[in-house]
């Protein structure tokens, strides 16, 4: 039995730190370039893992050295990686990180092994779907694989936390929106998938509840987090750090809170224990390098005070 399972994708990590980031046709000098393990899949992964959750990932790698990376990342955080798939014909996905002194981030990835997992594959794991308590999707493989273990996880009575990144051009599919409980999104994704081209937090997670997800998760960086469910609305205050390297603080938050509601949290609840960890972690640099165990938690995001 497994407190959470994600299925998505993991991709090695080559980060650049620059003074600037470069303009159009510019070239700039950066730092020494490092390699971690990332991919929001297995970053989710690795949070969930590293908090104490019982975790397994459902991924594709290449036969190489980043895969080789990846696994070791995963094993050290906790991960069960029985259910990874090693393609010894692919390339491992990669994402190209280009950081600021404020700590903001660019982004390029290339998904090379994400690319392939299939619903075939979905469907081959559909008792370890059934043996786990939530199911954490995200929007780095193919489409047509998130919709598979969104029907798996629903047919098996499995929760589903969907976290619809990167953003989709169209509209989220409704078959989707439907099992999401909840749909976690930041204030960029709330405002395009909602269709309001103004507005609040509050007004857009409304909106998607609306057109069909359960309950919704608004992440508002450094301010916290805005939740939506049958309750209600509630806004869940942030917690104040220096922030050295914002990489992967999302999926950070995501983990977290799919362990959480794992455990039996309310939403509300899970949404304060995941800020908390999403804060430690934008206190480190790299994504899961900085993702926190539950002591380090109480000395980097200690709980704050209700009220």
């Amino acid at each position: 039995m497994y407190d959470v399972l994600v299925v998505g994708s993991a991709n090695a990590d080559l980060t650049v730190r620059v003074d600037r980031r470069p303009g159009a046709g510019e070239t700039v000098l950066g730092t020494d370039l490092v390699e971690s393990a990332g991919g929001k899949g297995a970053n989710q992964a690795a949070a969930a893992a590293r908090i104490g959750g019982r975790t397994a990932l459902l991924a594709r790698v290449g036969g190489d050295a980043y895969g080789e990376l990846l696994l070791g990342a995963q094993r050290a955080a906790g991960t069960d990686v029985t259910p990874v798939i090693v393609d010894e014909t692919a390339r491992t996905g990669t994402a190209m990180i280009i950081v600021d002194p404020d700590g903001d981030n660019s982004i390029v990835v290339s998904p090379g092994a994400n690319a392939a997992l299939t619903p075939q594959d979905v469907a081959a794991a559909k008792d370890t779907i059934a043996a786990s308590a939530v199911v954490s999707l995200q929007l780095e493989i193919p489409m047509e694989s998130v919709r598979a273990a969104a029907a798996a996880a629903e047919q098996a009575g499995t929760r589903v936390v969907l976290n619809p990144s990167p953003a989709p051009t169209a509209d989220l599919a409704p078959e989707l929106l439907s099992v999401a409980d909840p749909l976690v999104v930041n204030e960029h994704e709330a405002r395009q998938l909602s269709g309001l081209t103004d507005g609040t937090p509050s007004q857009w997670a409304q909106a998607l509840r609306d057109r069909g997800a359960r309950s919704v998760v608004v992440t508002l960086g450094g301010d916290g987090a805005l939740v939506l469910d049958a309750s209600g609305a509630e806004n869940v205050p942030g917690v104040r750090v220096k922030a050295v390297d914002t990489t992967g603080a999302g999926d950070a938050f995501t983990g977290a809170l799919a362990t959480r509601l794992a455990r039996g949290d309310t939403l509300p609840g899970a949404a304060r224990f995941a800020v908390r960890v999403g804060a430690a972690a934008v206190t480190k640099p790299g994504a899961q390098p900085s993702y926190p165990t539950r002591a380090e938690l109480e000395v980097l995001a200690p709980e704050q005070p209700e009220g």
